[in-house]
């Protein structure tokens, strides 16, 4: 979760670095205007930025040419929040446009994060991580992989030496940081440094590393064009999810499933009212917009979700999934219980669902044989299933 401004003041800040030309990728447009799957780099880079779970202040740097172009492209995914993003014009340095970012900054902010357009698929709980483990420890935080491959040191065009690997990461964007430690940071640096982390810590500030995501790799060459149409579905634009949820009967609850209520029916245990199916649904479509998870999204430590019924969630998952760019195309659910009997309300259950969703869900429903704890009687397991489709 952000920082707490209070009267929803937003606190936190993305910096989006898109100013860079994109010369190793052989075209004569600026890297973040390159398209992919039909739709620049910057557009994707910023649908993650707008599909986090909180507002934030958005700032484009950008070449100085294309102003009016970054603008229109900005302006059109940020939709509705248009009053939350700018965009600012970039320098000749990374540095330099970091810096023109960081002159944008609202006051109320608190913290910063840097990211490159290039990292065009970085997933929104990404975003979200970072922001959250720089609030935990007040310091410099990074998104970093493992280093899979033997690094090995050379001279003279001969390797010399191994190097441990145990000791090494790659480094992602974004990277995150209190915003009163950047901005000092920045205007004591007397060199250019190859990310900002490397200029916070040469002013003498802590940066800790968190596991990074493999969808945040940098588009930098044609090889990496290529794996970004691939991941944004060669223009098809079409994802999968699948989610599971598993609840507990429970004696003292009335029973909710599917978003409907069931008189005479032993409830499930739950933070919320239990509907192990209005779960799995969110889980399914967060799964395939690459949006985390509802316990990443709709944590049981928020007293607002206590007792909240499936519809709550899903159509706040809906609105995640849109924004996100995406359109649904099916959800088709599994239901393994040996109670209740769902026969006589599944047109009535697939019709209230499908409205939630706003495409068609299909439900389907069988018992385990009295093998585990569904077939004993001691739960409810559902398994969803959702399609996707790229909206714009």
């Amino acid at each position: 979760m952000p920082p707490s401004g209070g009267n929803d003041v937003t606190t936190v800040a993305v910096i989006v670095v898109a100013a860079g030309s994109g010369s190793r990728l052989g075209g004569s447009e600026p890297k973040a205007l390159v398209a992919v799957s039909g739709r620049p780099i910057l557009e994707h880079a910023l649908d993650s930025i707008f599909a986090m779970s909180f507002a934030v202040q958005v700032i484009v740097v950008a070449p100085m040419a294309r102003l009016d172009d970054v603008r229109r492209i900005s302006r059109a995914v940020a939709g509705a929040a248009i009053d939350s993003i700018q965009v600012v014009a970039g320098a000749e340095t990374r540095q330099g446009s970091v810096a023109a970012g960081i002159e944008a900054l609202a006051p109320s902010i608190k913290v910063v994060l840097v990211h490159d357009a290039a990292r065009a698929f970085a997933p929104a709980g990404l975003f979200e991580a970072v922001s959250a483990a720089v609030i935990e420890t007040s310091a410099g935080v990074i998104p970093a992989l493992p280093v899979t491959d033997t690094i090995k040191k050379m001279d003279a065009g001969l390797a010399v030496a191994t190097i441990d690997r145990s000791e090494l990461v790659a480094v992602q964007t974004p990277q995150g940081f209190p915003r009163n430690d950047l901005v000092a940071a920045y205007a004591a640096a007397s060199e250019d440094y190859t990310d900002d982390a490397a200029l916070f810590a040469a002013a003498g500030h802590p940066v800790s590393v968190i596991t990074g995501d493999a969808r945040a790799f940098k588009i930098t060459t044609p090889w990496d064009l290529r794996r970004a149409e691939s991941i944004a579905g060669g223009g098809s634009g079409i994802r999968t999810g699948v989610g599971i949820d598993v609840h507990a009967y429970d004696h003292s609850n009335p029973l909710w499933l599917g978003g409907l209520y069931w008189p005479d029916e032993i409830g499930l245990a739950g933070h919320s009212d239990g509907d192990a199916v209005s779960h799995a649904i969110c889980d399914a479509l967060l799964s395939a917009a690459g949006l985390g998870d509802i316990g990443g999204r709709f944590g049981t430590s928020e007293a607002r979700f206590a007792g909240a019924h499936g519809e709550v969630f899903i159509t706040e998952t809906v609105k995640l999934v849109t924004g996100a760019g995406y359109s649904v195309g099916n959800v088709a659910v599994q239901i393994v219980a040996n109670h209740p009997k769902l026969a006589a309300r599944r047109t009535e259950i697939e019709s209230y669902l499908g409205g939630l969703v706003g495409a068609p869900v299909s439900i389907a429903a069988t018992t385990s044989d009295g093998l585990g704890f569904t077939g004993t009687g001691e739960g409810v397991a559902v398994i969803a299933t959702a399609l996707l489709q790229r909206s714009r």
